[in-house]
């Protein structure tokens, strides 16, 4: 019975700890510098695009914090050898990051965390035409890790700079992970 009370007491603690701190939900936004690594992927340049999505920080102490993002992400890459066939593909992911958020200075922290993106939609489109086709062969799931930081202002304006690479390939048969590069900026609520 003692180690009941007394597990129930840690329990508690532990809870009125993390609800002590604020729990904070916001959005982001901004650039990505994608592309494609691996040896089937040597001729591929990257493709610049935007993601967009929600934040939220679950502070477990004072130093650490977990932070799940729900994120729309335009990746993609564009063929090198347009003489050959001048094309850009799009490939749009809706990916989960859940990063382990250290802080190592007021309002400094680095992050490092698994992925889970689903592939949502993508397209091939021939430069030279603008005429664009579904791609079918994309796979839907698309793990990876990422690290970055974050500055956080006290008004609630954040910055994010973050490398997710990709543990798995995007097309079944060639050997090409994502490899993505973004900068963020975002809105804390509360």
């Amino acid at each position: 019975m003692k180690k009941l009370i007394v597990l129930a007491a840690i329990a508690a603690v532990s809870f009125t700890s993390v609800h002590a701190q604020e729990v904070r939900f916001g959005i982001k936004g901004g650039v990505n510098f994608a592309s494609l690594n691996g040896d089937d992927a040597d001729d591929l340049d990257g493709k610049t695009s935007i993601h967009l999505g929600g934040v939220v920080n679950i502070p477990i102490s004072e130093l650490f914090a977990v932070q799940p993002e729900v994120i729309y992400s335009r990746q993609g890459f564009e063929n090198s050898e347009p003489e050959l066939f001048d094309v850009t593909v799009y490939l749009d992911y809706l990916n989960i990051p859940i990063m382990a958020d250290f802080t190592v200075a007021e309002g400094l922290s680095l992050q490092g965390g698994p992925q889970v993106g689903i592939n949502i939609n993508s397209i091939s489109k021939d430069n030279n035409t603008d005429n664009e086709t579904d791609i079918d062969d994309v796979e839907t799931l698309d793990l990876g890790v990422g690290i970055g930081g974050q500055y956080k202002l006290p008004m609630g304006l954040f910055f994010q700079a973050r490398y997710v690479i990709g543990l798995s390939d995007v097309f079944p048969d060639a050997n090409a992970k994502n490899s993505v590069v973004s900068v963020s900026v975002g809105w804390f609520f509360n």
